[in-house]
């Protein structure tokens, strides 16, 4: 394990938790999220918030599992099994490849290819 795979399973961890304070606290205040596109979905703190804040709120059985994971450099690459989630737009089950770019002890980008 290094740092970096290190503050993944953290932040995954308050995922699992639901804890939205937790979970922004592994990102940089500028943290992009995208699509598999390129297309910005969220940026920043607050779009994050109005965001995961309804989905932990509202998905009392929300999981993840990551049964495959490469690590290269700043970048962590995880298959990730989502089950659970309830939010307008997004899909209950997801089979998804998270691509996370650490800088400064702190998630800047991901990228979720679906």
């Amino acid at each position: 394990m290094s740092n970096t795979t290190d503050l993944i399973d953290e932040q995954l961890a308050a995922w699992r938790a639901r804890n939205l304070d937790e979970f922004i606290s592994f990102y940089s205040p500028s943290a992009v999220i995208r699509d598999g596109d390129g297309n910005v979905l969220m940026e920043g703190e607050l779009e994050m918030r109005q965001v995961y804040g309804p989905l932990f709120r509202d998905s009392p059985d929300l999981r993840v599992a990551v049964p495959r994971r490469i690590e290269i450099g700043d970048f962590v690459i995880d298959e990730e099994l989502v089950d659970g989630a309830i939010l307008e737009g997004v899909p209950g089950h997801q089979h998804v490849v998270t691509l996370y770019r650490v800088k400064g002890s702190k998630i800047c980008e991901v990228t979720f290819l679906s």
